[in-house]
């Protein structure tokens, strides 16, 4: 097995030894497991058509195989899982492969989600062995929100969020700004997120797969953002994190509230990217840009032992060269990144399939 001969990563953390880096010099620490295609929601950023191809029951992993790969990982020097969709609570009895997931030795075991259900799930999350949410809110305005989602939940959005509030710490709100839409919810978002002691991160609006309404003109850059914080509230400074590989740079204004951004479409981090992704059917993907990924529930399915599949799993991050994300900045003439007839050809190319 191909280690790291030296002991930093990209950003300066001291490494184990045994790290399994990639042509980068980026170690294998984050695992992202969507456990469904499907969403309650049809945000304008992700899945903004009228008709989507979606996974069979029959194709989607079973607990008992999600658990097994995450061994697999875990093996491979994973110690970050994040469960994410489509829309995760969706996923019938969610909370028994938390359960199965929360025993094993992990860092951090956090679940994404759109928060339309997490008023019946935050306690039953928290009692699995759930330890953190990133939940999606990308306006305080109902009619708003029904702009972006085509659906009118928002209410349930905010009582979910305030359930979660009660029930965990260290959760994160995350909002997707856009130009002409939302991006006048700022310092709202930001103050509605120190009231139930959460953290905002701000995102800038990225050309993924199923971003099919994509614009240069709809994004606004992180240094926008910066400067009309700093036109409200004084100096903004940055934390200094060292080691840190989250995406998200994070700030602290003068009243010591603290938010993020997460500069994905105008300053990528790519280079210090330290996550892999599996599909709720077990694709296994390098990057969330990347084209083509591979299928991980053959081997399952057909018994092969845990060193065979980790033997796949390895060549495939000791080759992994992806930098998705800097070289759609590179892109001169900049426009959607992948068409609706590739997506409905190849719907795995979907966000929502490989979780964002």
């Amino acid at each position: 097995m191909s280690r790291a001969p030296y002991p930093l990563s990209p950003r300066g953390v001291i490494m184990d030894p045994m790290a399994l880096i990639d042509t980068l010099g980026r170690p294998l620490r984050s695992l992202r497991v969507s456990v469904t295609d499907r969403c309650n929601l049809r945000c304008e950023y992700c899945m903004p058509e009228a008709e989507y191809v979606w996974l069979s029951r029959d194709d989607l992993l079973h607990f008992e195989e999600i658990s097994r790969l995450v061994d697999v990982f875990i093996g491979l020097g994973v110690d970050k899982v994040r469960l994410t969709g489509g829309e995760p609570l969706l996923r019938r009895n969610l909370c028994q492969l938390v359960e199965l997931l929360a025993e094993k030795p992990l860092k951090d075991l956090a679940l994404t989600t759109n928060a339309i259900l997490l008023e019946e799930f935050a306690e039953p999350l928290k009692r699995a062995g759930l330890r953190r949410l990133n939940i999606s809110l990308d306006t305080l305005n109902p009619d708003r929100f029904v702009r972006l989602t085509r659906q009118h939940d928002h209410a349930r959005v905010m009582r979910g969020i305030h359930a979660a509030a009660r029930a965990f710490d260290g959760t994160k709100l995350d909002a997707v700004i856009m130009r002409g839409i939302n991006d006048d919810e700022l310092e709202p978002l930001l103050d509605f997120a120190a009231s139930i002691s959460a953290e905002v991160r701000f995102i800038e609006y990225m050309d993924v797969g199923g971003a099919t309404r994509w614009s240069s003109e709809t994004v606004v850059p992180r240094a926008e953002m910066l400067d009309r914080l700093r036109s409200r509230f004084g100096e903004v400074a940055a934390l200094e994190e060292p080691g840190s590989t989250a995406p998200a740079n994070r700030f602290i204004l003068p009243d010591g509230r603290v938010f993020g951004i997460i500069a994905s479409t105008t300053a990528p981090f790519c280079r210090d990217c330290d996550r892999a992704r599996i599909t709720a059917d077990g694709m296994f993907y390098t990057c969330l840009y990347a084209a083509d990924g591979l299928a991980l529930r053959p081997f399952l399915r057909r018994g092969d032992p845990g060193d065979a599949i980790a033997g796949q799993i390895e060549a495939r991050w000791l080759g992994r060269a992806d930098r998705g994300a800097e070289e759609r900045v590179e892109v001169r003439e900049r426009s959607v990144f992948v068409p609706v007839s590739a997506l409905r050809a190849d719907p795995h190319l979907e966000m929502h399939k490989r979780g964002g």
